[in-house]
């Protein structure tokens, strides 16, 4: 009888042992896709400002019409991309457009002066600032997630909840590159 009580306890300490694991895998998952919508949250507000900066460089550089439509491209495809690397990579290019528009605003300096202008741009500059540190905390939350379902034993139980690893919100290669060139003016 007392062998039956401590095989009985055995399994009930792994049984909680299993529990406590799975709410553990649970909740750092919950806690990726809270991240993720956060950063979501930053990246459609940094869209919604995007149309306004274009069409206030619009009114100075009309003729430029070339970069305003790669921007507004860019901004499409970054509002319409899903998953962290698929944001990532869009949100890549978006930065590069953005930069070239930039660079293109340095030739006006009727519209670097144009108040309208400089507050969208401090606009943009703040909301740049919350997408890194939101994207900080996502890849955090991820880089818990992962490390859980990966140790043991975590490796274990995470299998039989469907829990997989998730990806990094991260700009691909492709788009490093044009981030780091320098952008193109043209007069």
């Amino acid at each position: 009888m007392s062998g039956l009580m401590i095989v009985l306890g055995v399994i009930a300490v792994l049984v909680l042992f299993a529990v406590v694991i799975y709410n553990r895998i649970v909740a750092l998952n919950q806690r990726a896709d809270q991240a993720f919508a956060d950063v979501d949250v930053q990246l459609r507000q940094r869209h919604d400002l995007i149309p306004n900066l274009v069409e206030t460089v619009k009114g100075y550089a009309g003729h430029e019409r070339q970069t305003l439509e790669e921007v507004i491209q860019a901004r499409n495809a970054a509002a319409a991309a899903h998953g962290p690397a698929a944001q990532g990579e869009a949100e890549g290019a978006l930065t590069a457009a953005l930069g070239r528009l930039f660079a293109l605003a340095e030739a006006y300096p009727d519209l670097k002066a144009n108040t309208n202008f400089l507050e969208l741009q401090r606009e943009l500059a703040d909301v740049e600032n919350k997408i890194a540190a939101a994207r900080r905390f996502f890849n955090n939350a991820v880089q818990e997630f992962n490390t859980i379902i990966q140790q043991i034993p975590g490796n274990f139980i995470a299998p039989m909840g469907g829990f997989k690893p998730r990806a990094f919100f991260e700009i691909p290669e492709s788009s490093r590159a044009q981030l780091e060139a320098a952008p193109e003016v043209k007069f």
